[in-house]
């Protein structure tokens, strides 16, 4: 609610405000209710006030002294004058003041009560605004980020005809010029690292790299970075000089954190709309890190040249046909496909590289896993070191052998959580909501709780209820709003606060759109 602050030396007007004006059906509280000026400062010392209401012909501090104190102190106050003097000077005064209104006693109720209504009519779009602006700034970075993604990943150009250029600029992005130069930094690690409070121990490293980049890129005025995804930040470069220094950049930014990053780098490109391609290569370049190791610059070209990494994108595709093959349960999709991998790497010359196909194929399932909001070493009930035993098979068939049972069980263990858990979990999640519907409660508020995605939380309400979770949610706040409402002793805009609206037009909109008739109406009927 609104504060509000009377004053008025006249005992009788100041009390007949206090009683017979409905504050609390206007969304107002009056905090204070004096008789004179100085008394007024002292409540003002001590609370934040959003009206001022005062009578304008008051001794030692005239009501306009009052008002030019309360401006001082808080511009945006609002402030009514009340006077039985039809003064023009007084009237000037106000006017000079920006007074809201100027209502003259003996004061009608009505009069005053319309002058409140629409200052808090005010209020609230002003508030509305200013909640607008922050949203707006709160959400310029990961638009700027968004916009950089789809840049890199070609679905943008600079020369389309629909504002990308425009928009660019808002963003600060306007300075990108040739010759460029993708990169993409990867966490080292922290595939196998994400249950538990390692999940926001990677977050909070992903934080420090964000900012050490922009600090060191930033310095030498070479480029912007954003994130993209939580363990990966890309960096575009751009500068004549970029070439020249560009491995003592990234040598400066990885000494000073404290955990190792490996950074896959595309070639320069000549301008924006090449962008795309530099990009795919950093991407490359970085895949390579299971045949290069970790914490390093690996180079396009080093991975262009590396009869390694051919195969691995051969393998990438063997990999998502086993990841398929998991899906649905086909057990002979799954070793067949296991037989393929292996038949399909033809540099099996030395148990390191077979080693290394091993872990590569471990990797890729844990991070499948990961997409479906899966642990691999909670679903297999291993630690970590407990990979170490693929290091002492003797031959390719045990190594085979061992990955064709483990995920055999991984793909048992997906079918099973996938027949029970979701409806389980949709259960809880609609008891929480019916227990918070009260809250502004958002689908990324429900997802950080159950340690998901939004996006996959959003997918996962889709396919079990058939509704979206906003639809849901809405769903349920009509319905307990409609069983509020018959109650007569709550008023509208508390029934919109008890179902999680702060707005009332907007509930007003939601209900009319769910019962073909307003909240007051509704009421009426029943």
């Amino acid at each position: 609610m609104y504060k509000v602050l009377l004053a008025d030396d006249e005992l009788l007007d100041l009390e007949g405000m206090k009683q017979f004006i409905p504050w609390t059906e206007l969304g107002l509280e009056v905090v204070g209710a004096v008789n004179n000026g100085f008394a007024a400062c002292e409540v003002m010392d001590k609370l934040s006030i959003d009206i001022l209401v005062t009578d304008v012909n008051m001794p030692n501090m005239s009501g306009l002294e009052l008002a030019r104190i309360a401006i001082d102190r808080k511009p945006d106050v609002r402030v009514v004058f009340v006077s039985g003097y039809q003064d023009f000077h007084y009237v000037k005064q106000a006017l000079s003041l920006k007074a809201c209104s100027y209502v003259l006693k003996p004061m009608d109720d009505e009069e005053l009560i319309a002058s409140l209504h629409q200052i808090v009519q005010d209020l609230q779009t002003e508030e509305k605004r200013r909640e607008e602006e922050e949203q707006y700034y709160h959400m310029k970075p990961m638009a700027r980020n968004d916009l950089l993604i789809r840049l890199l990943q070609g679905e943008l150009t600079w020369e389309r005809p629909d504002g990308i250029a425009k928009i660019a600029v808002s963003y600060g992005l306007d300075k990108l010029a040739g010759p460029l130069r993708t990169a993409v930094l990867e966490m080292d690690d922290l595939e196998w690292m994400q249950h538990g409070d390692m999940q926001s121990a990677s977050g909070q490293k992903l934080e420090v790299l964000l900012k050490e980049i922009n600090e060191v890129i930033l310095g030498h005025e070479m480029g912007y970075c954003f994130r993209l995804s939580r363990q990966r930040v890309a960096v575009v470069i751009h500068g004549q000089r970029m070439n020249d220094n560009i491995h003592e950049i990234f040598e400066e930014i990885t000494s000073r954190l404290s955990f190792s990053v490996t950074i896959g780098l595309g070639e320069p490109v000549k301008d924006v709309s090449q962008l795309p391609i530099s990009y795919k290569q950093a991407l490359e370049a970085l895949d390579g890190k299971i045949f290069f190791g970790k914490g390093d610059v690996i180079n396009y070209e080093d991975v262009r040249r590396s009869p390694e990494l051919s195969d691995a994108k051969t393998l990438d595709i063997r990999l998502d046909a086993l990841f398929k093959a998991m899906s649905e349960y086909d057990l002979v999709g799954i070793h067949d496909e296991i037989e393929n991998l292996f038949q399909t790497e033809s540099t099996l010359r030395s148990r390191f590289t077979i080693y290394n196909l091993a872990m590569y194929i471990i990797f890729k399932l844990d991070h499948y896993l990961h997409t479906l909001d899966e642990d691999l070493f909670e679903m297999l009930g291993i630690e970590l070191h407990s990979l170490d035993i693929v290091l002492k098979f003797e031959t390719i068939g045990d190594i085979r052998s061992w990955l064709v049972r483990r995920v055999f069980e991984i793909s048992e263990k997906i079918r099973q959580r996938k027949n029970s858990k979701n409806s389980k979990l949709i259960r809880e999640i609609m008891n929480i909501l019916r227990e918070r519907i009260h809250e502004n409660i958002t689908l990324k508020d429900i997802a950080q709780q159950f340690l998901f995605s939004p996006n996959y939380l959003g997918h996962l309400f889709k396919e079990e209820v058939g509704k979206s979770f906003s639809e849901i949610l809405t769903g349920m706040r009509m319905d307990r709003a409609r069983e509020l409402l018959k109650d007569p002793t709550l008023k509208i805009y508390e029934v919109a606060n008890l179902v999680g609206y702060k707005y009332i037009p907007y509930f007003s909109r939601q209900f009319r759109e769910a019962y073909g008739m307003t909240p007051m109406d509704f009421r009426k009927r029943e």
